[in-house]
């Protein structure tokens, strides 16, 4: 079985590449596709819950907690890494996966003028299966800046997290 097939469970298990960092409530893991570079995502731990709504309140506000802490994470190392770095957007969909995920885009000057103020997912769709711009080593120095800045903010919010 591809380890994309169950994303948090082969998370779970270590068997997923993308993992940054295990949070309280999931696993921070770099996109697969990267044409925004720093693109990443909160699974949530419960393979079961197909929405946020479906997690006790304490989990959810956990969750939501977590995907603060992976987008200020992710802020701070695209902001590092590219001086047209503009912000972050946070967006829970749940339209194509079944389970509790976040996704955490990071924005930039050098956008398409017409995608710049819209939401990612107006791009076009070959974005998403072009091969340069899926995850390789080429993200190696962003996605351990990421992963930095992930240890740095739990340490300072005394936050238990295991990075990869």
């Amino acid at each position: 079985m591809d380890w994309r097939d169950d994303r948090i469970g082969s998370a779970s298990r270590g068997e997923n590449p993308t993992v940054l960092a295990e949070l309280r409530s999931g696993y921070a893991v770099i996109g697969d596709v990267q044409f925004l570079p720093g693109y990443c995502v909160l699974l949530g731990k419960n393979p079961t819950a197909t929405a946020l709504a479906d997690l006790p309140r304490t989990e959810r506000v956990q969750f939501l907690a977590d995907a603060d802490l992976l987008a200020t994470a992710v802020e701070r190392a695209c902001r590092d890494a590219d001086p047209a770095f503009r912000r972050v957007n946070i967006e829970i969909l749940g339209n194509a996966d079944a389970f509790v995920h976040a996704h955490i885009w990071p924005r930039y000057e050098w956008e398409p003028p017409e995608l710049r103020w819209r939401p990612v997912w107006l791009y076009d769709l070959a974005n998403w299966r072009d091969p340069a711009s899926q995850l390789g080593s080429a993200q190696d120095a962003l996605r351990a800046a990421i992963t930095d800045e992930l240890r740095s903010l739990a340490q300072r919010d005394a936050i238990q997290i295991t990075a990869s």
